[in-house]
């Protein structure tokens, strides 16, 4: 394991610390737990946005906590949910009486976490949650029959939610509305992934998988989840092809569409690839006859210090567009 790091086991204190020196205009932390983050710029009146996760996917989730964006977030260990206690401490924190939208992704540990805490604070402190489960991987899309959970993992495509959330939010939206939007966007986003290599937890010591030198596996989850299939790593338009392939058809994406489209490094992939791979996006696309209202390119869901790439396609609506297109200004996002 080669990392720049103290102690494996003070990893997530030692990250967090440095995050609130970064950044103490914006940020603070509630009643001294590192873990449950908050903005300072808490709006009366307005719904708070509330997200959390395991930490290892900077600037997922913490780094959306700010101006047009989230309110607050708890985050646990590398990979590891945070507490019910801990999120129920952010929900306190934030809530300035118009409820809070819990957006997170679809894993059972966070949601094992998150749905008690809706359920204390609406007991104890009589406040409203509503929550939207973020689902937008492609790659692990299962049958279901109606109104069964979705087996979609929530991947870098919650970037999108967070941003429409947001926006509904900071216009003093109700709660009903903000989900609403959170609900349209969340429904209209996808995502797939590829991996070269994998990363390694700094508790555990070794990496979470292996993987030859010359393969790569399209579809794998953010965790080191299995994919859809492991094969030789082949050239970046060809690879491109096949995951917009199977993201526009699972929509499905149709010609005339208006899209927003998200390249997220997975915390190893030099930007002048990510941007060989938003060449071939626009490339193809074009030829679907799919139009691009704006791209976004760089870390916005990492898996440590994986290699290899995601794209999200979200399909845009008037309404939608507006949400995106709202200023925002967070540690890690800035849209002015």
């Amino acid at each position: 394991m080669k990392k720049m790091i103290n102690q494996p086991d003070n990893y997530l204190k030692e990250m967090l610390e440095g995050i609130y020196i970064a950044h103490p205009e914006d940020l603070t932390c509630v009643g001294g737990d590192l873990q449950c983050l908050v903005t300072k710029h808490k709006k009366e009146g307005k719904v708070g946005l509330v997200t959390g996760g395991g930490s290892g996917h900077l600037p997922l989730f913490l780094g959306y906590v700010g101006k047009g964006m989230l309110d607050g977030c708890c985050v646990g260990d590398v990979f590891q949910s945070p507490s019910v206690d801990q999120a129920v401490a952010v929900t306190r924190e934030v809530d300035s009486g118009a409820g809070v939208l819990y957006i997170y992704g679809n894993y059972n540990g966070d949601i094992f976490t998150f749905d008690p805490a809706a359920d204390e604070v609406d007991m104890e402190d009589d406040i409203r949650v509503e929550t939207v489960l973020g689902a937008d991987d492609v790659a692990s899309a299962g049958p279901s029959a109606p109104g069964e959970k979705s087996t979609r993992r929530g991947v870098a495509g919650i970037f999108f939610v967070y941003k429409c959330a947001g926006a509904a939010a900071e216009k003093m939206l109700s709660l009903d509305e903000v989900k609403r939007i959170a609900d349209k966007a969340n429904q209209n986003v996808r995502t797939m992934g590829v991996a070269l290599t994998p990363c390694t937890v700094p508790r555990v010591g070794k990496p979470s998988f292996e993987i030859a030198e010359d393969e790569m596996e399209i579809g794998m989850g953010i965790h080191g989840e299995q994919g859809i299939r492991r094969g030789k790593i082949e050239p970046a338009d060809q690879v491109v092809d096949e995951m917009l392939d199977q993201i526009v058809a699972d929509l499905p994406y149709e010609r005339g569409d208006s899209v927003a489209v998200l390249v997220n490094g997975l915390g190893a992939t030099p930007l002048d690839e990510q941007y060989i791979v938003t060449r071939r996006i626009h490339e193809n696309l074009g030829d679907k006859g799919i139009k691009v209202h704006k791209y976004y390119v760089g870390e916005y869901a990492t898996s440590i210090e994986m290699a290899g790439f995601s794209i999200s396609l979200l399909k845009l609506d008037d309404e939608l567009t507006e949400m995106l297109d709202k200023n925002a200004d967070t540690p890690f996002f800035k849209q002015i």
